[in-house]
């Protein structure tokens, strides 16, 4: 009999398993489910019954999904305080150097690695009780988080730091283990032709929430600020993640895929990484990575250092980047399930260049630093971070094949997020090693943030080259997106206020 075309990956020993990779060729002896070729509509039917791969009628979201949205919400109160930047600007108070807040701002990403070594013992426990042990223990951390602001009477800001880094590391640490299952328990969850509706939904439930937070956290930071603030602020953090599990343990449960003799031998990591379709998504979100890592946190050191903008102002003006991200909601919507993620991604990593360009200009001296125009740089920031999220997350989905999907997915989010890791660190070096170094060259003085900014927009020129290579059979092209969002969508409406020639 002749082998369908692709890869089968095997383990060693004569008892150990096949790992078929997702390939068009029909169905193998042995294999749990047939696959088919990615974004050629022949997603396998999921354990719902009700995930019709073909997108015909009568496919909707299990029952219950509606938990994972509230979730989402108190989750984003929680977490945007912790790990944006709130968390940025009481380091700043304590003498934070660029290097150490690239620490605090890839801390996050970079401990996902240990999703490598968890995604073993997912079937275990099953995916919400691994969820739910990981996003309990680092509410605990947070508890902790909001004593520290109330130790400065007795302890140096050096050894606050210090113990806040610790904190950090044992939040992200349990973080970066439980999250490993947040993304297989969702596609299993999500029937294939929901899934952009679902991860469109959820960003804009998460950026309501986002911007909720901010102002509170803008509105508690007014004035001068004191350690008593944010103490106040950690502990808001931590009461809304402790809220957010009762929403969790209410998420319904997905069937565990089977697997069958997967712990008996060596599960092919190469093999998988060299999977044509999703070793060019990992280019692309290594790149990606590259570029954005840290950004948020050096545009509010940038905001706070070189123009002295209070807490205050920086929090509300970084709120509106969550506006941003709400708009995604109404700019693409469920559309993303047909256009599909290639021409998304090639878009916004073309609104990443220009959104850079305006940071240079402003960073340069070109432009004054106004309001106006950094509540505009921080709305495009915010809408391209959420339609890159999705496209990425979607695409992911589309391309892994249910056979080891808790380990495609292990290696995705731990390549993305070590790189997003290690990103901000370096970025953090580059910002320290120009110091106050700023010679004028093309009408712009190239100070520290200038350097930084120039970087990161070249840094999303090549992550565009990467893009355009990705491996989507049935997405749009670039001009159809377009037509989508201009033309044949409810936006069309702005086009009418569009200067016409003759007029």
């Amino acid at each position: 009999m002749t082998q369908p075309r692709g890869a089968v990956v095997r383990g060693p020993g004569r008892h150990s398993r096949s790992w078929v990779l997702d390939w068009p060729g029909g169905v193998r002896r042995g294999d749990a489910e047939p696959v088919g070729a990615p974004g050629a509509g022949s997603m396998v039917k999921h354990f719902t019954g009700s995930a019709n791969p073909s997108g015909a009628d009568g496919v909707s979201f299990p029952p219950g999904l509606h938990h994972a949205y509230l979730f989402s919400v108190f989750n984003a109160f929680s977490y945007q305080i912790v790990l944006n930047s709130p968390m940025v600007l009481y380091a700043k108070t304590l003498g934070a150097s660029a290097t150490v807040l690239g620490i605090i701002a890839g801390m996050m990403p970079l401990l996902v690695i240990f999703q490598i070594p968890a995604a073993s013992y997912i079937p275990r426990l099953g995916f919400k009780r691994f969820v739910y042990a990981g996003w309990g223990t680092r509410v605990m951390f947070i508890f902790g988080m909001a004593l520290v602001p109330l130790t400065g009477f007795f302890l140096k800001p050096e050894t606050r730091l210090a113990l806040l880094l610790t904190l950090l590391f044992g939040f992200n640490l349990s973080r970066g283990i439980s999250s490993c299952a947040w993304l297989p328990w969702i596609t299993a969850l999500v029937p294939a032709p929901l899934r952009g509706k679902y991860l469109a939904r959820d960003s804009a439930v998460q950026s309501c929430a986002s911007l909720l937070t901010f102002l509170i956290a803008g509105a508690c930071l007014s004035g001068p600020t004191h350690a008593w603030q944010f103490a106040i602020l950690f502990a808001f953090s931590a009461i809304m993640g402790a809220v957010s599990l009762s929403f969790l343990k209410r998420i319904p449960d997905a069937e565990m895929p089977q697997e069958p003799g997967a712990a008996k031998g060596r599960v092919p990591w190469r093999e998988m990484i060299r999977y044509d379709p999703f070793r060019r998504l990992l280019c692309a979100l290594v790149g990606y990575s590259v570029a954005s890592g840290g950004l948020t946190a050096f545009v509010v050191a940038f905001l706070k250092s070189e123009t002295g903008m209070s807490e205050a102002q920086i929090l509300l003006l970084s709120s509106s980047a969550y506006l941003g991200g709400l708009s995604s909601l109404w700019l693409l919507g469920s559309r993303l399930d047909h256009l599909g993620s290639k021409p998304v991604l090639a878009f916004c990593h073309t609104g990443w260049v220009a959104v850079l360009g305006g940071w240079i200009c402003l960073a340069g001296g070109l432009f004054p630093v106004r309001l106006t125009s950094v509540l505009v740089l921080q709305y495009l920031m915010g809408l391209l971070v959420a339609l890159v999220q999705m496209a990425n997350t979607r695409l992911a989905m589309a391309i892994i094949p249910v056979m080891g999907r808790n380990h495609f997915f292990a290696i995705y989010s731990t390549i993305g997020n070590v790189t997003l890791g290690l990103a901000p660190i370096g970025w953090g070096l580059l910002i320290d090693a120009v110091g106050h170094r700023s010679p004028h060259w093309l009408g712009l003085t190239w100070g520290r943030y200038t350097v930084f900014f120039a970087a990161a927009a070249l840094a999303f020129a090549i992550t565009l080259a990467l893009a355009r290579r990705l491996h989507e059979p049935e997405a749009a092209s670039m001009e159809d997106l377009l037509r989508e969002i201009l033309i044949e969508s409810p936006q069309r409406f702005w086009i009418r206020f569009w200067p016409r020639g003759g007029a």
